[in-house]
């Protein structure tokens, strides 16, 4: 062991565990908390980071900045973004913007400076590789030893608690692999330097939600020379529900009835609000994107084209250019466009968040559709023999609601989390609950 037995090791490092490091180190810091509670998380890149291939510099978050990583949970915490802000001498300019959404690059700086203050609780660069079994002499599994290599060194840990947060995985169409010509929008602005001082004549832009929308506006603004194609199924960007009412479906308390709530209901409720999240546009980019095609009409040089109500039934990467054939949904018409790129802005999937267990994968329990089976506090239903909490941050959209991996209930969810570790902890005989 690299270290005594941890009360949590925290598989990945995005901004959910990232949060819930900051509420074991506030925990720890609270006068009458009990025991401190002891935690390795374990992030496989170099350092902290999040979407970077998206941190447009004109882009800004689609939730408020009180949704940070604590204030719905601690408002006086010293890890907000207002307390950030200070440190960084800009609250009173922040203050004069008179705007709830900050750019996205510095939401990420705000993170990045969060996790600097919690950098004694992380390894980087850990790549883990195995997670196994330890049993007692009755038989019950009470901990489990995570296998993490970090450069040439292997290291275990042992934890009486998982907090899994392996984060999203980008979703390419199927059949199709990323190449230099074939990029997913997560792969950004690492690739747009190779096209720098080139003259590309023509982009394809697959997808109707947020990422293709900006997407399309910064390669129309980075290439004035070239064609930007955006192809989508519908009639046209969707604008994002933000409204007062519609955004109750990301408060904590909706998260208590959309788990109470039978399977029917639970779908409607997606199906009423996927409009608040899920291929849809702010109405800023939407209007922005409008503007330049109208003027673009006017001046009488389309580089702007609207594939609208068509679909991308192929993407191949040819000898001299991606070939992307387009179909239209009303005639059947196909179109073949050649492109210096073709970007997908198709999404991304959920890992299965039990993937990474191996032996100990077979003791959490599943619905009948293969889903994990979770409790209110995050934690997996397990057989009885397991008497370690697997927490899940992610892949309880089908449980928790629409919130399960957002920003939005970020902090309410890891405090939630730690509250259920301590019970756990001080009551042995809810384990097995």
């Amino acid at each position: 062991m690299s270290e005594p037995e941890l009360d949590v090791v925290g598989i990945g490092f995005g901004p959910s565990n990232l949060a819930m490091a900051i509420a074991v180190t506030e925990h720890n810091g609270t006068a009458g908390a009990g025991p401190a509670v002891t935690a390795r998380f374990l992030e496989r890149q170099a350092s902290f980071g999040w979407h970077r291939g998206m941190l447009l510099d004109d882009a800004t978050m689609q939730v408020s900045f009180l949704k940070d990583l604590v204030t719905l949970r601690n408002p006086t915490s010293e890890f907000s973004f207002l307390r950030y802000l200070h440190s960084q001498g800009r609250l009173i300019d922040f203050i004069n913007h008179k705007n709830l959404f900050p750019l996205r690059v510095e939401f990420h700086d705000y993170f990045a400076w969060a996790a600097e203050q919690v950098a004694d609780q992380v390894t980087y660069d850990a790549e883990v590789l195995s997670v196994s079994p330890v049993e007692d002499a009755a038989g019950d599994i009470t901990a489990v030893d995570v296998l993490s290599r970090q450069g040439g060194r292997l290291t275990t840990h042992r934890a009486r608690n998982l907090v899994v947060g392996t984060g999203l995985r980008p979703r390419l169409p199927e059949g199709v692999a990323a190449s230099p010509r074939i990029w997913h929008t997560s792969e950004l602005l690492h690739n747009l330097p190779r096209l720098r001082g080139t003259e590309p004549r023509r982009f394809v832009v697959v997808g109707a939600g947020q990422s293709a929308a900006e997407a399309v506006a910064t390669l129309h603004t980075e290439f004035p020379g070239a064609e930007i194609c955006a192809v989508f199924s519908r009639y046209g960007y969707s604008p994002a529900d933000d409204s007062s009412f519609a955004n109750r479906i990301f408060d904590p308390e909706a998260v208590d009835d959309f788990y109470r709530a039978p399977e029917g209901v639970k779908r409607q409720l997606m199906e009423y609000h996927a409009n608040t999240n899920y291929s849809v546009v702010d109405i800023d980019l939407i209007d922005d994107l409008y503007r330049r095609a109208y003027q673009e009409k006017v001046l009488g040089r389309e580089r702007l084209r609207m594939l609208n109500v068509s679909r991308v039934t192929r993407i191949a990467d040819g000898p001299d250019a991606a070939v992307a054939t387009v179909r239209s949904l009303v005639t059947g018409e196909k179109t073949t466009l050649e492109a210096d790129v073709v970007v997908c802005a198709t999404g991304y999937h959920q890992a299965d968040p039990y993937g990474i267990l191996g032996d100990v994968a077979e003791l959490c329990r599943r619905d009948e559709q293969g889903r994990p089976e979770v409790r209110r506090d995050y934690r997996a239903a397990t057989d009885p023999r397991l008497r370690v909490g697997i927490y899940l941050q992610g892949g309880t959209e089908h449980t928790h609601g629409i919130t399960s991996a957002l920003l939005s209930n970020t902090a309410i969810r890891v405090g939630e989390i730690l509250d259920s570790v301590v019970a756990h902890r001080t009551a042995p005989a809810l384990v097995a609950a």
